[in-house]
Order: structure tokens, then C-alpha cells, then sequence
């Protein structure tokens, strides 16, 4: 490569390079300017170093639209993949934010370094189309979420969360691994598009079949789609509250949109598999993998007391409900899920930021711990409703348009999706499950009274606003939902998908 072409890629990678150099910085300032001082004045500073590294990555990725593609799909730079990019990043800031009132560790430069190494390793992620970089953009977000999961060193929760996490998530790594090494054995490529080409010349094959279910296995550990979800509950009760949100939001956007990436992009022809020679598609699968995570994400949520572990069970439905957007092909059906995937990243996180806020100053995350919180904190209260209601898929709310948005794209697209008509009455059977657990917080938070001695919850400025900021979103993405949509849809058009 000549000079001219090492900055043109650099201007391409500027966005992570500005985040990298964020995650330097963070830990310089903390590390060299700020030990000694007080907790609550380094989560600030160091938040809000992370706060404006990302704001520049955002601004430098809108002041200079960049469109390509270096080094054969190992970085593919397109209006998408900058719109997930942005979404990331705004996940990120918010994380930082609801950071600053936590006081889980005195590694406070270490912390917000690996949070934004993670984000680095997400946006590498969604800017790829090569097997490679897509594995090792994936290692590089887990082992910096393990680590996160594990940074509370006086909770024995955090230490075993983060051990059950580590060891699913390292046999999830050997099977996505397996199933890469076999797509390139059959295919002679790792370049995902032309993987799909090479796959369509040969069509069905059984060892094609077998990468095609280690593929799913990996990606649906990253997503925490039954089977594969058993770490779950025990990293959101365990994990600091932080880590919890940023594997429930960032985590969650990034690996669905790499996985429907790869099975869109690269296994489309196969989606339907071939009769004559006994071998299944990946629709089938997955269609088993949504209904069974709805029916088990929202079965088991009913019986929980923590609501750590009731969000956890609540992700585990949701992501039943997104695989069902991999069954309709088209950019209508991606669109959908992006914009449901986002929007529910939005409201969990807004959910959590009233936990976090109980948590710390009733001591638990219990159900009978937010009784009477409408008295005690009302704007949280009101907040947490909207946050519910929306997961719960209740109009005129995000969630609805959400569910709404992506069932009526897998029904409308192609002939093949008719026979899958049972799934979406599953979805939203389902949904109608899922009001009664969410409506056994609200019934803690408006009816039950909290105990006589119990004073009005106290909330910084920065969790109040966030959380009010987050609810009006959610609001204003149901009245407005096209805001977004239209702008996924636009970016998926210039695509040509």
C-alpha cells in the first residue's frame, strides 16, 4: 500500500481510533492525575472523558461519511454499519453515565478502558464482511466483558457470574470456530459474500449442514437464544450494574446484527436447505430457537423475585422475538429487527437505571424492594413504567411498533413465510405472558405501600435526567417510529438489499 491508501483506510478506522485513543487517555488521567481523590469525582471525570471520545466519534463519522471498502471485506465502511456504529456509541455513553453513581471498584481508569475497548471491538465488528475479523472482533468483546462482569472483587456473585460466562462463552468460541474452519474448507474463502457465492455453486451439503448449526450455536450464546442462554441470568444478577447494561444493550445490537449479517448475506440461498439430499436450512432452525426462547424466557421470568434475574429471562424472550425477523428475507425484515433491537437497547437500559437507582439506596433488587417507590421517587416511577409497558410491546410505546414493525415484515415477505404464521401468534401470545410479570413490578411500585419508615429515594441530576431522557424516547419512538425506521431503511436501500 502507498501513503495515500494507509490514510485513506486510517480516515475509515478514525471512528475506533478516537474511541481507542479515549480508552488511553481515561486511563492516563486516572492512573497519573486523579488517585487520592475522592471515588465520586474520578467515575465523573472518567465518564465524562468517555462521554466526549464518543461524541467525537460520532460527529467524525457524520462530518466525513466514508464508503468503501480495504483489504478484501476486512473493513467495510457503508451508511448502515455508521448508523449501528452511532447506536453503539450512544449505548456506551449512557453505560458511562449510570457508572458514575456506582461504587463497585477503585479501578476506575481500568474500568472505563476496557468499557470502551469493548464498544472498539463491537464497532470492528459490524464493520467487517471476513470470517476472521468477525471471530476476532468477537473475542476481542467477550474477554472485555468477562472482565467486566467480574470487576466487583467483594461479590462472590460477580467472581462465579463471571467464571459461568467465561467457560460458555469459550465453548461457544470453539464452536463458532469450528464452523468458520468448515465454511472455508468447502468454500476456499473467509470473504463472506463470496462465501455465499461459492455455497451457491455447491449447494446442499451435510457437512455444509454442520458449520451451518455451529455457526447458529456460536452466535446464539453471543445473543442468549435457548439452548444457549444459561449464563445469562447469572450475569445480570451478578455483574455490576454497568457491565449488566452494556451486555444487555451494546452486546445485544452488535451480535445480532453480525449474525443476521452472516446468514442473510452469506447463507441466504441455503435458508430453506435441500429435501432431495436430506439437508436442512437455517430457517427451520431458527424458527424452533424463537418459539422455544419465547415460551421459556417468559415461563421462567413469572417465577422470579429478582428483577435483575426477571430482566434476564425478559432478554432471553426478546431475543426469541428478534429471531423471527431472519425469517423473511429483504432489507424491509433487517430493517425491522435493527430498529426493534435498538429501541429495546434504549428501554433495558432505561430499566436498569432505576434499578441501579433501588439497588443503592434500598439495598436489593428484590420485587418487595420497590414497593412504594411512586411515593418515594415518582418521576423514577413513572419512568419505570414506560420502560415496562414498552417491553411488554403496549402501545403507542417503542416496544409495539417494535414487534409490530418485525411481524408484520415476516409475514409479508415471500410465500415461504406463511407456514411460520403460527410463530407470530407464539410472539404474541407470548407478549401477552410477558405484561403479567412486568405488571407484578408496577403493582410493587403503584399499590403496595412501602414500609412507614421509608424517606424519598435520593437521585443525582445525571441518573434522573438520563432516565427521564430515555423514557421520552421511547414514548416519542412509538408516536414517531418512522424517525428511526426511515433512517435504517434509507441506509439499507443505498446497500441494495
Amino acid at each position: 500500500m502507498n501513503p495515500a491508501d494507509y490514510l485513506q483506510l486510517l480516515t475509515a478506522l478514525a471512528p475506533e481510533v478516537i474511541v481507542v485513543c479515549t480508552a488511553l487517555l481515561v486511563l492516563a488521567v486516572d492512573l497519573l492525575g486523579l488517585q487520592g481523590k475522592p471515588h465520586s469525582y474520578r467515575m465523573s471525570i472518567a465518564a465524562g472523558i468517555t462521554t466526549l471520545g464518543c461524541a467525537a466519534a460520532v460527529v467524525w463519522m457524520f462530518i466525513n461519511p466514508t464508503v468503501g471498502n480495504w483489504h478484501g471485506g476486512m473493513l467495510v465502511i457503508d451508511p448502515l454499519n455508521e448508523t449501528v456504529k452511532a447506536v453503539l456509541l450512544l449505548l456506551t455513553v449512557l453505560t458511562a453515565i449510570l457508572s458514575v453513581d456506582c461504587k463497585f471498584t477503585r479501578h476506575v481508569g481500568e474500568y472505563f478502558a476496557l468499557l470502551l475497548l469493548a464498544t472498539v471491538g463491537m464497532m470492528l465488528l459490524v464493520s467487517t464482511e471476513e470470517l476472521l475479523m468477525i471471530f476476532a472482533s468477537l473475542e476481542l468483546v467477550s474477554l472485555t466483558l468477562y472482565i467486566l462482569v467480574a470487576f466487583n472483587k467483594d461479590s462472590r456473585q460477580s467472581a462465579e457470574a463471571a467464571l459461568k460466562y467465561f467457560l460458555f462463552g469459550g465453548m461457544s468460541a470453539a464452536f463458532l470456530l469450528f464452523g468458520f474452519s468448515l465454511l472455508y474448507g468447502l468454500t476456499g474463502t473467509t470473504h463472506v459474500p463470496k462465501m455465499a457465492e461459492k455455497l451457491f455453486t455447491i449447494g446442499a451439503d451435510p457437512l455444509l449442514t454442520v458449520a451451518l448449526v455451529m455457526v447458529v450455536i456460536g452466535f446464539g450464546f453471543k445473543v442468549a437464544a435457548v439452548p444457549f442462554h444459561l449464563w445469562a441470568p447469572d450475569a445480570y444478577q451478578g455483574a455490576p450494574l454497568p457491565s449488566a447494561v452494556f451486555i444487555a444493550s451494546g452486546s445485544k445490537v452488535a451480535s445480532f446484527f453480525v449474525f443476521a449479517k452472516v446468514l442473510l448475506l452469506g447463507f441466504s440461498q441455503l435458508a430453506w436447505g435441500d429435501q432431495e439430499k436430506a439437508t436442512g436450512g437455517w430457517v427451520p432452525l431458527l424458527s424452533i430457537i424463537a418459539a422455544v426462547s419465547m415460551v421459556l424466557g417468559n415461563l421462567a421470568a413469572i417465577k422470579q423475585t429478582s428483577v435483575r434475574r426477571l430482566l434476564a429471562y425478559s432478554a432471553i424472550a426478546h431475543a426469541g422475538y428478534m429471531l423471527i425477523g431472519f425469517l423473511a428475507p429483504g432489507g424491509d425484515a433487517f430493517g425491522s429487527l435493527l430498529f426493534y433491537v435498538t429501541t429495546y437497547a434504549l428501554t433495558t437500559v432505561g430499566a436498569f437505571g432505576v434499578l441501579g437507582v433501588v439497588e443503592s439506596q434500598v439495598g436489593g433488587d428484590q420485587l418487595k424492594d420497590f414497593a412504594g417507590l411512586a411515593r418515594r421517587a415518582p418521576v423514577l416511577a413513572w419512568c419505570l413504567m414506560v420502560f415496562l409497558l414498552s417491553l411488554a410491546g403496549i402501545p403507542p410505546l417503542a416496544g409495539f411498533f417494535g414487534k409490530f414493525y418485525l411481524f408484520a415484515a415476516a409475514l409479508t415477505n415471500g410465500a415461504h413465510n406463511l407456514p411460520f404464521l403460527w410463530l407470530i401468534i407464539l410472539g404474541i401470545a407470548m407478549s401477552c405472558v410477558s405484561l403479567y410479570y412486568y405488571l407484578q413490578v408496577l403493582k410493587q411500585v403503584f399499590v403496595v405501600e412501602a414500609d412507614e419508615q421509608a424517606r424519598p429515594l435520593a437521585v443525582s441530576f445525571l441518573t434522573h435526567a438520563m432516565v427521564v431522557l430515555l423514557a421520552a424516547v421511547t414514548v416519542l419512538l412509538g408516536c414517531m417510529p418512522g424517525w428511526l425506521l426511515d433512517t435504517i431503511h434509507t441506509a439499507i436501500g443505498e446497500l441494495g438489499w
